[in-house]
């Protein structure tokens, strides 16, 4: 397929966003309503995988594509030029890893969010994305491979993550490799209540705010109040962080 018909694909999966707003029920309560999509910076050094993307999102009028790198050179010349909400990035790009977009994603829009799309699983990347800041992890070719869905699961405050997946993140811990704490009494002041545990396992799960309030009959802000909590005691700044703190701890032993 040439350089143009694959343009021509993304055009006209984005006319089609437009026209099936009306198809789509989602609750007003949630991010990526018509008019206010999330929007959506890509970087994959794969042409076909980054096709497929750009369709997914442009063909959901809850997302929208706003950008797109081939390479991580590209990426880092033209990330600043556009405002996004998510960034879906490869973590191997043909000149170098898709890790080090992590960081600087942050820098440029400190409230921006990571979904690391690639085809493997190792263990040492998967777990230095999460600890980075990803909050998502999609494999190629997966049967969980939804890209829409991803996105809208990690802008909507989830972890978008598939259940084996984030059972080996928490298998792969290190507990020697825990950074101490500020003191023993501090952990015992700070311990987790019997409810925020409860948030915190769903939230290892990757089920977002409004899941985990359906699942233990609370309210969404109920359980963000929860997840502020439990932030503050485990020392941490996003859901990944706030899992590994626990798994250190052995809060899921």
């Amino acid at each position: 397929m040439s350089a143009v018909q694959g343009f021509t694909e993304v055009l006209a999966a984005s006319e089609h966003h437009k026209s099936a707003a009306q198809s789509y029920m989602w609750p007003q309560s949630m991010v990526g309503q018509e008019g206010k999509p999330v929007r959506v910076y890509v970087v994959d050094d794969d042409n076909h995988i980054r096709r497929v993307i750009a369709q997914e999102l442009m063909s959901d009028p809850r997302t929208l594509l706003v950008g797109q790198a081939a390479s991580l050179r590209e990426a880092r010349k033209h990330l600043n030029q556009q405002p996004f909400d998510v960034l879906l990035v490869d973590l191997n790009l043909g000149d170098g890893e898709g890790l080090e977009l992590i960081g600087l994603a942050q820098t440029l829009n400190p409230d921006a969010l990571i979904v690391v799309v690639s085809v493997t699983e190792r263990d040492d990347k998967v777990l230095q994305a999460f600890e980075l800041g990803a909050m998502g992890y999609l494999l190629k070719n997966s049967l969980f491979g939804d890209y829409v869905q991803a996105v809208l699961q990690v802008a909507n405050g989830g972890a978008s993550i598939t259940p084996s997946l984030a059972r080996k993140l928490l298998s792969h811990l290190d507990k020697s490799h825990a950074r101490p704490f500020a003191s023993v009494g501090t952990l015992q002041e700070e311990r987790l209540s019997a409810r925020e545990s409860e948030v915190l396992k769903l939230v290892a799960g990757g089920y977002t705010s409004s899941e985990i309030g359906t699942q233990l009959g609370i309210s969404t802000l109920t359980v963000n109040t929860h997840i502020k909590s439990i932030y503050r005691k485990l020392q941490a700044r996003t859901r990944a962080q706030a899992v590994r703190a626990a798994s250190l701890r052995g809060l899921f032993s």
